[in-house]
């Protein structure tokens, strides 16, 4: 049986109000065409749905029993409907992001332009380990993710830099005396380093630095955010490196130094990360052409 929905629409409207010129008006019909309708549909399922009386309609068992089914079907389409054309008119959505910590620092602006354009559209930020970020794109639990590399991507994951970043190796007032020239990192050996944790790709980044010098990297202290890095050397706990978009506050006000260093450490890239097999939704996909447009990238 191949019944057409549009017949089982006009049902839904006749059955709900008990009459046919209301339904009529309702659907922008005629009330002739709403009879034939019916009369179509009760051919198809061989059986009668209405009792039409003076008093106006009144349903039959069977007219009952359907109305019963149809009802839910056609509510919960009207609804998906209106979901849907909200949502693509951005008037309501939900967006969820996977980010580092590094990246979500550099998307915040946007993050905010995005908010007052689209009042209406929930951002939800998972904070999360670079490796964390990008299982999440590609297990669906987020609609996309920014980190920072190194991340190790892979199909059917797809990913673009949006832009790049510096960082910089810093110290506490204790030592400000390795802030006025150069420094190789050998020398730098014999103090203590605060860093990311060693399952981090951001310490993974940093032993392979320090390799390509012939050293090896050994923290004194770990943390688990930059955050923390940077709270611990201001207290001159060690020295370490932080991208340089966090330092900035801290290096006017003198709270920390910049430790030049002789080695050149190559900038890093905060990478848009998304998966083929989920596609964007509309506010999601909007989001990612700000994010374009902010950073250059269009």
């Amino acid at each position: 049986m191949n019944i057409s929905y549009e017949y089982y629409k006009i049902f839904y409207y006749v059955a709900k109000y008990k009459n046919l010129t209301k339904a009529a008006r309702i659907l922008h019909n005629n009330q002739p065409n709403i009879s034939r309708t019916i009369k179509l549909l009760e051919h198809e399922l061989n059986c009668s749905l209405l009792i039409r009386q003076s008093r106006g309609i009144t349903l039959t068992p069977e007219g009952e029993r359907l109305y019963s089914h149809i009802k839910i079907a056609v509510e919960q389409i009207q609804a998906a409907e209106d979901e849907i054309m909200l949502s693509a008119g951005l008037q309501e959505g939900l967006i969820t992001i996977g980010a580092s910590e590094t990246a979500l620092r550099l998307l915040l602006p946007v993050l905010n332009h995005f908010k007052k354009l689209y009042p209406q559209i929930h951002i939800r930020i998972l904070n999360h380990l670079i490796i964390q970020a990008v299982d999440s794109v590609k297990n669906g639990f987020v609609d996309f993710a920014v980190v920072a590399t190194p991340a190790n991507i892979e199909k059917p994951l797809n990913s673009f830099v949006i832009t790049e970043f510096r960082d910089i190796l810093i110290g506490g007032p204790a030592y400000s005396f390795l802030s006025d020239t150069p420094v190789c990192l050998e020398e730098l050996m014999q103090y203590p380093f605060v860093c990311h944790g060693q399952s981090t790709m951001t310490f993974q980044y940093y032993e392979s630095f320090f390799h390509q010098y012939g050293l090896t990297l050994k923290p004194e202290l770990e943390a688990a955010t930059t955050d923390q890095i940077l709270l611990i050397i201001k207290n001159d706990l060690g020295i370490g490196f932080i991208p340089e978009v966090f330092a900035k506050e801290s290096l006017l006000e003198k709270e920390i130094c910049q430790i030049p260093l002789s080695e050149e450490i190559n900038r890093r890239h905060i990478l848009f990360v998304e998966n083929e097999n989920y596609p964007l939704n509309v506010a999601a996909g909007e989001l990612k052409k700000l994010i374009l447009n902010s950073f250059g990238n269009a």
